[in-house]
């Protein structure tokens, strides 16, 4: 997968990057449980987030690559696909 392609995840990982970072600061700050959850949930959600549009990506690849549809590997890579996307679920 190209990198410009996943400019947008990386952004979403630096956001989530930032995030974690804010949880760590709020937990050596001794800030209210409720404030950190909050934080890292959504950081939870980034890191998902993220993971899904590299799996969308790849999959769009696989699916439209004629490489893997003409030598019979486009099951085998659905297989993998599903197996990387249920790692998230």
């Amino acid at each position: 997968m190209a990198a410009e392609e996943l400019k947008t995840v990386v952004n979403r990982l630096r956001r989530a990057q930032g995030q974690v970072a804010g949880v760590i600061k709020m937990i050596e700050e001794g800030r209210d449980c409720e404030d950190v959850v909050t934080q890292l949930a959504a950081a939870s959600r980034a890191l998902d987030k993220a993971g899904f549009a590299i799996i969308a990506t790849g999959l769009q690849h696989c699916l439209t690559d004629s490489g893997i549809a003409a030598d019979g590997g486009r099951e085998q890579m659905r297989d993998r696909l599903e197996k990387l996307f249920l790692s998230l679920a």
